[in-house]
């Protein structure tokens, strides 16, 4: 996992490549994932081995954004409710927008795409929602916000992106104001035994596959993001493992990607986007022998 206190030159190229790439990626394919599901470019949440339709599909990433609501506690009542919220990683501006009808807050969502940005912005204009939600191209790591300016923190299926997971969670609590929630809902690998000291090389080698096609820096555990709050003394520290929940998620991602719609888009979309595609059965493999996990970590920002 790299840190901040290690980051050599060679290692600041590397990121500025893996920026350039996540960014292309998804101006690549950010149209054809909304052509088919839709506004919320995330995993959909359902009960244990439900048996599902592709019409439940959208549902069940609306119920995504409201049980990682639900697990952090997040308060509904109009003296406690968030009022002022940041988005990290919000591809198209699906979360921003609920969000900001939801509590009737003010949003700000920071993407690395330009073409996510600008396609966030007009779908907040079409809903009527300009003056409450505004997007634009920045770094997770780097976040051109104050301090302490958000009462709610959110990421939903960005942290996987991240290269330094310490820059990444400590930008997250510098921008939250004291007394804010931090959900962070993402990809990780399994916690490894206290007899270990890193994955298997099998594993090892789907997750690099997995990297390759989706623009990812190494993986980490949740166990890994439990400890680097606790190391910034953040509160009410709680985790989860909802990969169950979203079990059905990639065998429907890959037969919509089958179907005639599907296929026709992926060609038009791009040679990053299909390189993506091609490793999706990995993510089904790796969830099937227990590599992947799919976790939400929360926290509170202590007063001070």
């Amino acid at each position: 996992m790299a840190t901040t206190a290690t980051m050599t030159a060679a290692d600041e190229s590397q990121q500025q490549k893996l920026k350039k790439g996540i960014a292309e990626f998804y101006d690549e394919s950010s149209g054809m994932w909304e052509n088919i599901w839709g506004e919320h470019m995330h995993h959909g949440f359902y009960d244990n081995d439900a048996v599902v339709q592709l019409s439940d599909h959208r549902a069940a990433q609306i119920r995504m954004v409201e049980q990682a609501l639900s697990f952090a506690s997040v308060p509904d009542d109009e003296e406690k409710k968030p009022k002022t919220i940041v988005d990290v990683g919000c591809g198209i501006g699906g979360s921003s927008r609920y969000l900001a009808k939801k509590y009737g807050a003010e949003c700000q969502g920071i993407t690395l795409s330009p073409v996510q940005a600008e396609r966030a912005q007009a779908l907040a204009a079409d809903q009527g929602l300009a003056d409450k939600v505004s997007f634009q191209v920045a770094d997770a790591l780097n976040q051109p916000f104050p301090n302490g300016k958000f009462d709610l923190v959110w990421s939903m299926e960005s942290g996987e992106h991240m290269p330094d997971k310490l820059k990444f969670v400590s930008e997250l609590v510098r921008v939250a104001a004291p007394g804010a929630t931090i959900i962070i809902v993402t990809w990780c690998h399994r916690d490894l035994l206290p007899t270990e000291k890193s994955l298997r090389p099998e594993e090892e080698k789907i997750l690099n596959k997995i990297c390759s096609g989706f623009y990812l820096p190494a993986w980490c555990s949740t166990a890994d993001y439990v400890k680097l709050l606790e190391s910034l003394s953040l509160q009410d520290i709680k985790s989860a493992d909802w990969s169950a929940n979203v079990a059905p998620f990639w065998p429907a991602v890959i037969k919509t990607a089958l179907s005639w719609k599907g296929f026709t888009s992926l060609l038009c979309s791009g040679w990053k986007t299909i390189k993506g595609a091609m490793v999706m059965p990995l993510m089904i493999e790796g969830f099937k022998k227990d590599i992947i996990k799919f976790s939400i970590i929360t926290c509170k920002k202590p007063y001070k």
